[in-house]
């Protein structure tokens, strides 16, 4: 599986998402301003909820820049087995039923399933708490979370 264009993969999934949340900001700020929104009593609220609305989704559309930012600085290095699994490291997990995942470790806001061939590949923050608890493992060990009251355990397999 090839990182780059994971990566691309990833840049593209972002931009889309920004021009989506720029276009929402832009329909509920018309919408905030619109004539029709004009409260005509005290419990008229519908311009102010677009207006709340509109803030959302201006907070939103900045949060992907800071991610897209981030993601365009990203090089992912080749695994180093010497210092184990680190961020830009490409992991194959396998759970207690034997089912196996793919996951991207990568910088934030890039939570997101991409296809690579015939693979689907989950992309996961470091600051995720998975990805966290892959930071510094190699293959053959243990990683496990706690998710609610259930303890989840994987075993590393691969790490490219």
């Amino acid at each position: 599986m090839d990182k780059l264009a994971l990566l691309q993969q990833v840049l593209e999934r972002l931009a889309e998402d920004l021009l989506q949340a720029e276009q929402a900001v832009q329909a509920a700020h018309a919408m905030a301003i619109h004539e029709e929104s004009i409260a005509e009593n005290r419990y008229d609220t519908l311009g102010l909820e677009a207006a709340y609305l509109a803030t959302g989704q201006a907070r939103r559309a900045e949060a992907i820049r800071q991610a897209l930012a981030h993601w365009r600085q990203f090089r992912p290095s080749p695994y180093d087995a010497s210092k184990g699994i680190q961020l830009g490291a490409l992991v194959c997990l396998v759970d207690a039923d034997g089912k196996q995942q793919q996951l991207f470790l990568g910088p934030g806001g890039g939570s997101m399933k991409l296809v690579s061939g015939a693979q689907v590949v989950q992309v996961i923050s470091s600051e995720a708490p998975l990805g966290r608890a892959m930071l510094g493992q190699r293959e053959g060990d243990e990683v496990s979370i706690q998710a609610a009251a259930i303890r989840q355990r994987f075993e590393v397999l691969r790490v490219h």
